[in-house]
């Protein structure tokens, strides 16, 4: 089992920025792939970013690729997801997963364990 825990969210204008984190536990952190999703008003969920156990190598939604950057530090157990250049249409709940592919992956059924999600709003 892996329990991840995500914080950071909040309500911030157009144009400013966020960094969202997603604390990991549980059993061993570097020998997954994570990635976080978001979820808006009346929409499903969608893909944002994922990146790979190693930290070496990332994807990106084409909705944030240039204005989004994934981290990650296996000693710290910790996933970040810094947040530039906000639109409105980023506002939904931000979930942060884990996956035992171990490589970047972007289809939320091959993802093994889920957080709670954080609540992003931004206004224009």
């Amino acid at each position: 089992q892996v329990q991840l825990v995500e914080s950071g969210g909040g309500l911030v204008q157009a144009g400013d920025s966020l960094r969202l984190s997603c604390a990991a536990s549980g059993r061993t952190f570097s020998d997954y792939a994570v990635g976080w999703f978001r979820q808006g008003p009346g929409k499903e969920r969608e893909f944002v970013a994922s990146v790979s156990w190693s930290g070496n190598n990332t994807h990106y939604a084409d909705s944030v690729k240039g204005r989004f950057a994934i981290s990650r530090d296996n000693a710290k157990n910790m996933v970040w997801l810094r947040m530039n250049t906000l639109k409105p249409e980023d506002t939904a709940v931000y979930y942060c997963a884990a996956s035992a592919e171990r490589k970047v992956v972007t289809g939320h059924l091959e993802y093994d364990y889920w957080g709670q999600g954080t609540q992003v709003t931004v206004s224009s």
